[in-house]
């Protein structure tokens, strides 16, 4: 399992379409990998911040949709998850950032600015997880202000997909019965 994490996008990745560097992150067969952040950033940023036109953003939900269509065609499995706090609950985790000499590395001033973009940033999400929940790439919106309940729910929801692959050990590439190590 690795984790891929996506930030502002390098000059090689902005080079590039802007799934490029999503889709050379993809787990290959028997992978699991854990995205940070993806290509959902490329239509809720640029959108709040109006860093491309609406017509260009809008029409990347369809890109998305068929981006994780033919990975769910050719065999991997998406769970996307929202991990929903309310607005209280964030101011509490930033502070507690800011009060908790060890967890300062987390904060940034600039997420005060875009706590500001609260509202927009809600609009943006809602519109973003209604036009790309696929039933090959669905979306599960978590309520994640109790973090015990959101791993609860996250765990339920890995371990019955999981379950639903029906997966098993591949064989040997030879009959093996018999033999006896000495």
């Amino acid at each position: 399992m690795k984790v891929a994490s996506f930030k502002v996008p390098t000059k090689e990745e902005l080079d590039h379409d802007y799934l490029w560097r999503v889709h050379k992150n993809t787990p290959g067969k028997g992978e699991i990998v854990i995205f940070n952040r993806s290509h959902y950033e490329d239509i809720l940023v640029v959108r709040v911040h109006d860093l491309v036109p609406k017509s260009v953003w809008r029409r990347r939900f369809k890109h998305i949709r068929d981006f994780e269509r033919i990975l769910a065609d050719e065999g991997t499995t998406i769970l996307k998850f929202f991990l929903h706090i309310d607005l209280d609950e964030q101011k509490e985790r930033f502070q507690a950032r800011l009060d908790t000499p060890h967890k300062r590395w987390k904060f940034r001033l600039g997420d005060l600015e875009e706590r500001k973009l609260w509202e927009n940033y809600q609009t943006a999400y809602e519109e973003a997880i209604s036009k790309t929940s696929t039933k090959w790439a669905p979306w599960y919106i978590i309520p994640a202000n109790s973090k015990w309940y959101r791993n609860l729910v996250i765990s339920r929801i890995i371990v019955e997909t999981l379950e639903s692959l029906n997966m098993s050990y591949p064989k040997p590439e030879e009959d093996l019965d018999g033999v006896v190590i000495e």
